[in-house]
């Protein structure tokens, strides 16, 4: 598992790119084995999403009958989702980037936005957290998620240009491919096994 300057390194890269500095590439490690490494992302980003997790539960058991319950089974659930939420719109970039004859540039998209969810879940978590501590700010903390959310696409779209170029078919594929599937299919998830708090 990469230690923490490790991450720390790659993540300032991400923030480089983010800056639209090219230089942030020669922070990531674009090799197979740097691809292969930066699904440690997922294990890294585990204390946030659990602290997401407790967020859903507990909006999930207040919008459900009394005596509802959601155990561990509620977060193997949630874990289960997130699991395929992360690897699916990953399987479908391949597939692209096969239609598109642009394989070369599937490694550096991989790393790039497996490392980006590292930050990105953690200021999740932090969001989900004064939830809980100033419930009274929940609009401010909406808008805060808004912006969030702008800023990670935003983040996406910077490093797929620099990665594939400024084509704009190429990036706007790219992002639809990386972006939608996996929240639709995280929506139809979450209604399916019961874990929706909606």
């Amino acid at each position: 598992m990469p230690p923490f300057p490790e991450v720390k390194f790659y993540i300032s890269g991400l923030w480089l790119l983010f800056k639209g500095d090219p230089q942030g590439l020669k922070k990531l490690d674009m090799t197979d084995r740097g691809m292969m490494r930066s699904f440690w992302a997922f294990v890294w980003c585990l204390p946030a999403m659990f602290v997401y997790w407790t967020g859903m539960r507990f909006a999930f058991l207040s919008s459900s009958t009394e005596g509802t319950k959601a155990g561990i089974g509620f977060y193997l659930r949630l874990f289960l989702i997130e699991g395929i939420n992360w690897i699916l719109p990953l399987v479908l970039l391949g597939i692209l980037c096969l239609l598109l004859k642009t394989e070369r540039n599937f490694t550096a998209i991989v790393v790039a936005t497996n490392w980006l969810s590292v930050p990105i879940s953690y200021a999740y978590a932090v969001l989900t957290l004064l939830l809980f501590l100033v419930p009274f700010a929940a609009g401010v903390i909406a808008l805060v998620q808004l912006a969030l959310l702008i800023a990670t696409i935003f983040a996406i779209s910077r490093f797929v240009r620099q990665i594939c170029g400024p084509e704009p078919l190429v990036v706007a594929t790219t992002m639809l491919v990386l972006l939608v599937p996996g929240l639709i299919i995280a929506d139809l998830l979450q209604s399916y096994l019961g874990v929706s708090p909606y």
